[in-house]
């Protein structure tokens, strides 16, 4: 049997490039895409999807959150986050308020019905954690390393070059 190559033939004049999964990004998209599948099936009965589930988890965690402490906990844009919010409080989860003292900001609450969902969402964590199935140390370190990466993107994107 023959094996690949490492890097894939350069069309003639251009450069090569390594194979696709040899690349993070791929590993990162592949492993983003196959962890929020697993949580599909948990998510379905409880009518949320994985970004309605990270605004309830923080609602969870917090009892109420700033517009703005979602944007930034979540990594989530305004354009995300304010139809997200507008259809969990349509489904009756969550109160949003405008701050009387700066009408800027919103003030986001869990109503009632919220926190009951909490009792359903139970065990999500630990099923999911299962799944994964890698020792607590290993589970803690990639953890740790995704976010280091993810601060280092953020600060590194000013110094990649612009079109044109």
């Amino acid at each position: 049997m023959m094996s690949m190559p490492d890097r894939s033939p350069a069309p003639a004049g251009d450069f090569p490039l390594p194979a696709v999964d040899e690349q993070m990004c791929f590993a990162l998209y592949a492993a983003s895409r196959a962890v929020v599948n697993l949580y599909r099936p948990l998510l379905d009965p409880l009518g949320l999807t994985y970004p309605q589930y990270l605004v309830m988890m923080l609602l969870w965690e917090r009892g109420e959150c700033w517009v703005k402490d979602f944007g930034s906990a979540l990594q989530l844009d305004y354009g995300t986050l304010t139809p997200l919010l507008k259809r969990l409080e349509g489904r009756g989860l969550l109160h949003r308020g405008r701050d009387p003292r700066d009408e800027r900001s919103v003030r986001v609450v869990l109503t009632d019905e919220g926190r009951r969902l909490r009792a359903s969402a139970e065990g999500i964590p630990e099923a999911i954690g299962g799944v994964i199935d890698l020792p607590e140390e290993e589970f803690e370190a990639t953890r740790l390393a995704l976010r280091r990466l993810t601060a280092n993107v953020l600060a590194g994107e000013a110094r990649l070059p612009e079109d044109g």
